[in-house]
């Protein structure tokens, strides 16, 4: 192979000021390029540093929302002795309709929709849903759909409200689709403040709310209850409810506090839930349900060459996560997600409790895997790799950590004797 070098020499005409700075820009390139071999040997050992560095992190991440058990080796035996490792599959369309493209998995994608549906109070005749590649697909999905189903019945487009402390998706989702977007103060908790959301409502406009189930830093579910009685109190022209429930979508149902996200008793439109969070996997993925009618209440442009309308916002879509996804149900029980819930809970009130006994400022919302507290040294916090956030009504600089399966509690008893002896540093005297 012939392999330009950085000792290549390129020739510069003098023509001018602009064949110079083409020439220069030439070289420079050529410099670059020399830095790497493209089509060549792959480069293990760069390779299995990295993974090694992963692997390494892994132990120590504490502060964001991942199910490190993973578990696939399996599936991926399967695949590869299967030979779909040499195949692309696309799941393009309406999984609940045949399409024009047969390599895809929409059969494995619709008993995974079909599973989970009930647990979110969807009858089977109602519910329509797809994997998405995350929460904010889902909550993308969620806001577009809102959208339609409310302009088909008013003829307008709606307001769109959602607590300051959801999760930032939304106000890019809202910003994206030009959406008149409503931010409402939340308590101290990162609960929606629902009197300052019935002071913010417009009764002569369709309302698209989306309600938290789990706010990003601080755990909180929105109040549904409150947030209905101002809807009747104060009903504007129409309404959508759409739960973002990327966070604590997962294991609510499985937990004793699932009438949170039961529709027949909170009477949402669509949820959003990721998959990478609480089930565990490789890579972003997640699931987006709502209702045959909301969906009838689309306006998708039909494919001819698919056979159907397209009524995703996404159109080649990802055939793997639905198998992953379906291959996990598989795997596991009913008990066994409902016993993964409930010891992620517990370890969030034993967590909380160590630092409770300390005397360590923190604070932790009901049903939550998040505790947040006040936040500690620099190095505690790239140790455990925890996040970050800011609220003056608690005294400021704040980190939180979220309880997932992955982690023991020698691991949370670690973290919470560090942040012990952290206080204990911070109230030591100064040396003379």
């Amino acid at each position: 192979m012939n392999r330009c070098t950085a000792n290549t020499k390129v020739s510069i005409p003098h023509k001018g000021i602009k064949m110079k700075k083409t020439a220069i820009l030439i070289l420079i390139s050529l410099v670059v390029s020399a830095s790497f071999v493209w089509g060549g040997d792959v480069p293990m050992d760069r390779l299995n540093a990295f993974s090694k560095k992963i692997l390494d992190l892994r132990e120590h991440v504490m502060g964001y929302p991942i199910n490190q058990n993973v578990d696939l080796k399996e599936f991926y035996e399967w695949y590869v002795q299967s030979g779909l490792h040499n195949t692309s599959m696309n799941n393009v369309g309406n999984p609940r309709k045949s399409s024009a493209l047969l390599m895809n998995t929409h059969e494995f994608e619709n008993e995974v929709i079909n599973f989970f549906a009930p647990l979110y109070g969807f009858t089977p005749e109602e519910a329509w849903g797809i994997v998405t590649s995350s929460g904010t697909d889902g909550n993308d999905h969620g806001v577009y759909f809102g959208v339609k189903y409310l302009l088909a019945k008013t003829q307008m487009r709606p307001v769109l409200y959602v607590s300051e402390d959801a999760h930032y998706s939304i106000k890019k989702i809202g910003d994206l689709q030009n959406l008149e977007l409503k931010l409402i103060p939340s308590d101290v908790m990162g609960h929606m403040d629902v009197a300052k959301f019935e002071a913010a409502l417009e009764t002569n406009k369709p309302a698209l709310i989306v309600i938290a189930i789990g706010t990003t830093f601080k755990g909180a579910v929105d109040d549904q209850k409150g947030i209905d009685e101002v809807l009747q109190r104060k009903p504007p022209l129409a309404v959508y409810r759409h739960l973002d429930g990327a966070l604590f979508g997962g294991y609510l149902p499985f937990s004793e506090h699932k009438e949170v996200i039961d529709r027949k008793l909170m009477h949402f439109d669509s949820i959003a839930v990721s998959g990478h969070k609480f089930f565990g996997f490789d890579e972003p993925c997640g699931f987006f349900i709502t209702t045959q009618d909301v969906l009838d209440r689309q306006n998708p442009f039909r494919v001819p060459y698919l056979n159907d309308a397209v009524p995703t916002i996404t159109c080649s879509r990802s055939a793997l996560s639905p198998l992953k996804f379906w291959w996990k149900l598989q795997r596991h029980s009913m008990a066994d997600f409902q016993q993964q819930a409930a010891d992620i809970l517990a370890n969030a009130t034993f967590f909380k409790a160590q630092l409770d006994e300390a005397g360590y400022p923190a604070w932790r919302n009901p049903n939550s895997n998040t505790v947040f507290f006040k936040r500690p040294s620099q190095a505690v916090m790239e140790r455990y790799d925890l996040a970050m956030e800011e609220d003056p009504r608690l005294g400021g600089l704040l980190a939180h950590m979220i309880v997932m399966q992955n982690e023991s509690r020698e691991e949370i008893e670690d973290l919470a004797a560090s942040l012990k002896a952290d206080m204990a540093k911070d109230k030591a005297p100064a040396k003379p």
